[in-house]
């Protein structure tokens, strides 16, 4: 899978997010924030970087990170067509790719640990969205939500 990072700075589980990744056989497609030479660090530019990339098809999911993950959180999701979730634990990002249809990933630099890391990846990438015709009413909800 074709996947976008980002990152505020450089602490963390920020470095260790593109490895585990590639460890996974993902492909790590683009690198912003503090994970790139040059590119403005800041969370909301970071993150926005990133959720663009999914959203315009450069990468089918994306992994955004700040110090709480709150605010990449928030600036992945004003990007049209992103559907990004704030996991703490692995139960979270399961039931967000199953029940939301979540398509970026955001994580807490101060608070995840590596040993959490590779637990949300886990659930992440082996959870598919939920076939039941109401999870699929709901996502669908968000894109007109989007509309208006």
């Amino acid at each position: 899978m074709r996947i976008a990072v980002a990152a505020d700075e450089r602490t963390g589980v920020a470095d260790a997010v593109g490895d585990a990744l590639r460890d996974r056989g993902h492909d790590v497609v683009a690198a912003h924030g503090a994970l790139a030479p040059d590119a403005r660090d800041d969370w909301a530019w970071s993150a926005e970087a990133a959720a663009r990339d999914v959203a315009e098809g450069r990468a089918e999911q994306a992994i955004v990170c700040c110090w709480t993950g709150t605010g990449a959180s928030i600036a992945a999701n004003k990007v049209g067509g992103v559907r990004a979730a704030l996991c703490a634990d692995a139960a979270t990002a399961e039931g967000a790719r199953r029940w939301n249809d979540a398509n970026v990933l955001a994580l807490s630099l101060r608070t995840t640990s590596a040993a959490e890391l590779g637990e949300i990846l886990d659930a992440w990438f082996a959870a598919s969205p939920s076939a039941d015709p109401a999870d699929a009413a709901n996502v669908a909800h968000l894109a007109d939500i989007e509309a208006r």
